[in-house]
């Protein structure tokens, strides 16, 4: 009787912990859905916090609606603008930079645009258009659709006003990017989900390196007072992992064919803090 007694109360601790993991929802880009960070910090954050992360995946414009509806947590995003508007209506409690990486411009390996030996992203956006080679939108008020739209008013040019060859999706950045693939279309991407996507076909990287083209992720817990159901305690235990040595210890060392796809950069935003 003992015995079974002993090895009950052993069975109880060692389940404990697993009972314990509380789950929290967190909307992020598709583009670092599609990269494949996910599947590793989502397993080390609940190894190290017992908190179960789960992803909505949209894109930057959705995430942000949703939190604005109190229907997540907190965000991971990359619109720096809209981010900051986010914070300024009360949405969020602060923002928080975690890492980042690169946009770079995909297009067909013979390049019928030239755009590789462009000065600059705005002046391959120019001679795409000038030569009216099939381009590839996310359309969907994303962040990386937001960066794009962007680009093309730094030329004057609104994408509403394009012809047939500029060609909206309305889809995630795997599915834009298969759609580039099966037309041979030029399209802008960022870097950790162009290395990570599995169809290539006859696409290349063909621009990249304008500081234009940098991309910054951020972390914002949505504004407890939404309601009791906000679990802001958990979102403050996750900004806690997701600037800590671990954290960028796996950030640092993801890498896909040997590049490192995102750099950790949230102890640089404390001492930007710290300064202001």
């Amino acid at each position: 009787m003992l015995k079974h007694l002993v090895s009950a109360a052993i069975a109880t601790v060692l389940i404990a912990p697993l009972a314990h993991a509380e789950a929290m929802k967190m909307a992020v880009t598709t583009s670092f859905e599609n990269s494949g960070l996910a599947e590793v910090l989502l397993p080390a954050i609940k190894e190290d916090t017992g908190i179960d992360v789960q992803l909505l995946v949209v894109g930057t414009g959705q995430a942000l609606r949703l939190g604005e509806a109190g229907d997540v947590d907190a965000v991971l995003v990359h619109s720096k603008a809209a981010e900051e508007k986010f914070v300024a209506d009360g949405d969020a409690t602060h923002r928080r930079e975690i890492m980042y990486n690169d946009f770079v411009l995909i297009g067909p390996e013979d390049d019928p645009a030239g755009i590789a030996e462009s000065e600059s992203a705005p002046a391959a956006f120019k001679a795409i258009a000038e030569t009216e080679a099939p381009f590839v939108s996310r359309g969907d008020d994303s962040g990386t659709n937001k960066k794009e739209l962007s680009l093309w008013a730094a030329i004057g040019l609104k994408p509403d006003a394009l012809g047939d060859w500029y060609k909206p999706v309305g889809a995630g950045m795997g599915a834009a990017l298969n759609t580039a693939a099966g037309i041979d279309a030029y399209i802008m991407s960022d870097r950790a989900s162009w290395l990570n996507f599995g169809n290539k076909g006859d696409l290349a990287l063909l621009y990249s390196g304008d500081p234009l083209l940098f991309n910054q992720y951020a972390y914002l817990p949505v504004n407890p007072d939404k309601g009791d159901h906000i679990r802001n305690d958990l979102a403050q235990n996750l900004e806690e992992w997701l600037t800590s040595d671990r954290a960028k210890e796996l950030i640092d060392g993801y890498r896909i064919a040997d590049q490192q796809l995102f750099t950790f950069n949230a102890e640089q935003t404390d001492a930007s803090q710290a300064a202001e």
